[in-house]
């Protein structure tokens, strides 16, 4: 499980569009399930879907929707599943969620979903994190983002 944690040098943070380019559109290769979110996006029907308790989505929907409107997450999780990960076996589980969560400040990284992939965590719209269990997705979202950080280094430096 690698991470990274970006938090300086950026306009703003959980830039999803620029977020996926920087993992050469992998999100496509799963399905998504958003929780905790707060965001504003001007398209109403965005709007009612992100802000709800949770949302899944398919990979390709949410790229589309970011394409047509790259509005900012404040906080938020987002959680991607393996195409043959039913919804239901997914809602069997806790609901993941942002402020609050302990879990992203110790040094042995996880992701709070059992059946999910990798993580994107807005947090409070200053930083972002990147979780995974794909080491290659992490090293490509550290390579566009170089002012990002190895989140096992950074929790092990912080809880000195």
């Amino acid at each position: 499980m690698e991470g990274a944690i970006l938090y300086k040098g950026e306009e703003f943070y959980t830039d999803l569009n620029r977020i996926f380019t920087s993992i050469n559109n992998k999100q496509n290769e799963y399905n998504w399930l958003i929780t905790d979110c707060t965001c504003y996006p001007e398209n109403q029907e965005y709007d009612l879907r992100m802000n709800q308790k949770y949302y899944w989505i398919k990979g390709e929907d949410l790229t589309s929707m970011i394409k047509n409107e790259n509005f900012q997450i404040i906080w938020g999780v987002f959680s991607g599943f393996k195409k043959d990960i039913e919804f239901e076996d997914v809602m069997k589980f806790h609901l993941p969620y942002a402020e609050g969560y302990s879990g992203f400040w110790e040094e042995e990284l996880s992701i709070q979903h059992p059946l999910a992939e990798l993580e994107i965590i807005a947090w409070d719209s200053s930083i972002t994190m990147f979780i995974s269990k794909r080491e290659s997705l992490v090293r490509d979202f550290r390579y566009k983002f170089s002012k990002s950080e190895d989140l096992k280094v950074y929790n092990k430096l912080c809880s000195v």
